[in-house]
């Protein structure tokens, strides 16, 4: 019987999830997934972070609380606590009434209620992405209304850094109005970050050409274990005056993945803008999906207006960042002790959850075919799927490969 569906064809498969399912079939001993961008224990477990627990069971405790809807911007207490926690409890910004967050669904929401925004509301058509960038940074400008994406230059292949002249000259081509993608800390794929010194050059270029900055913020604290640190960049531009938006996600740093909590912090110039982008912002949501979920907003918002939670929440992600700066240390170390053909300082030069290795598609076809390692085929790895287990099979894969490839 003929169906109106018969002459659809099957969308590509998306990458990280295909190779999770691939990881997640194969019966081999060996295996190693560095592909799921996740935090996982030493034993290769998922973490429940204790605080959350703790959050969790007084959220559910709470008779005073219920399933009804939410506000369609979110639970207020959540979303200050989290634009707080962005831009410091100090902030001369929030103390003007110049800033404010808006509850979405994780950072991903967080991007495409600011993209819908920027081009159904002020018409912006333009953006800019680092080359290379999470790969759905794209799809969500241009499924919101935005038509011309352009790249600009990040990483350089041959020194395995940012390459900041070829970053600089593309910004400086940018048309005024332009949005600017930009990654707060622990830049995903490549977990290269400017230096303090780059980031005024890039803010410079910004201001003088009338681009607008769209910060995309999913590590704060889990980069570094230090969420000032890996504030700086944002927190650097809103001092000096810029008008932004910031995605902020609570997926990494609260290990809450499955509940999509998120927050997009607006920062203006005047507060009495508020009102006219809130009720922008209020039909966006409406058309798209109505309102935000309660549950993780709660938890996150119960442990950020804790001090005591809190406090307990920064031992947690200091946890986290030690183990992944450690495997760094421990697979550069293996990786130069075999004398791996190349250079490898960039694996501890790079900060949060990833890394770019450098390898080629080539290799990275060889480690997943012959030896059951999991990464993608840019060469990026979670650093979170490395334990002391494991470390020095990878590291002598790597070689393996390499040497495989050689030409």
């Amino acid at each position: 019987m003929a169906s109106i569906f018969d002459g659809i064809e099957k969308g590509p498969p998306i990458e990280v999830f295909a190779l999770n399912k691939l990881f997640l079939e194969d019966t081999d001993s060996r295996k190693v997934n560095l592909g799921v961008g996740a935090y996982r224990t030493e034993e290769g477990k998922p973490w429940v972070l204790p605080v959350v627990k703790k959050a969790e069971k007084a959220v559910v405790d709470d008779d005073s609380l219920n399933h009804e809807y939410l506000p369609v911007l979110g639970l207020d207490t959540y979303a200050s606590a989290a634009t707080a926690l962005l831009l410091g409890e100090d902030s001369i910004q929030i103390k003007n009434k110049n800033a404010f967050g808006i509850q979405t669904l994780s950072g991903t929401g967080a991007l495409r209620l600011g993209a819908e925004f920027l081009a159904r509301v002020m018409g912006r058509r333009v953006f800019y992405y680092s080359e290379p960038t999470w790969e759905n940074h794209q799809k969500v400008f241009l499924s919101a209304g935005f038509t011309d994406g352009h790249a600009y230059r990040y990483w350089d292949p041959t020194t395995r850094g940012i390459d900041f002249d070829g970053l600089i000259a593309d910004l400086k081509k940018a048309p005024e109005g332009a949005v600017i993608i930009l990654h707060a800390c622990a830049h995903n794929p490549t977990g290269c970050d400017p230096t303090k010194e780059q980031w005024v050059k890039i803010a410079d270029i910004i201001e003088e050409k009338k681009l607008f900055p769209f910060f995309d913020s999913a590590y704060q604290g889990f980069a570094s274990g230090d969420p000032v640190h890996d504030a700086f960049a944002v927190r650097y531009f809103v001092e000096r005056g810029f008008e932004i938006f910031c995605s902020q996600s609570f997926a990494k740093n609260f290990g809450l993945y499955n509940e999509r909590i998120g927050n997009l912090t607006v920062v203006q110039k005047n507060p009495a803008t508020s009102a006219a982008i809130q009720s922008r912002m209020t039909l966006l949501v409406r058309f798209m999906y109505s309102n935000p979920p309660a549950f993780g907003g709660r938890i996150v918002g119960k442990v950020l207006n804790s001090p005591e939670l809190r406090q307990e929440w920064m031992d947690s992600i200091k946890i986290m960042s030690s183990r992944i700066i450690k495997m760094r240390k421990l697979l550069r170390e293996e990786l130069e002790n075999l004398k791996t053909p190349g250079t490898w300082e960039h694996i501890t030069q790079q900060i949060g959850m990833f890394s770019y290795t450098g390898l080629t598609e080539a290799q990275v076809k060889i480690l997943i075919e012959k030896y059951h390692i999991y990464l993608l085929a840019s060469g990026r790895i979670n650093m979170c799927g490395l334990n002391e287990k494991n470390y020095k099979y990878v590291a002598q894969s790597i070689y393996d490969a390499i040497q495989a490839t050689k030409v």
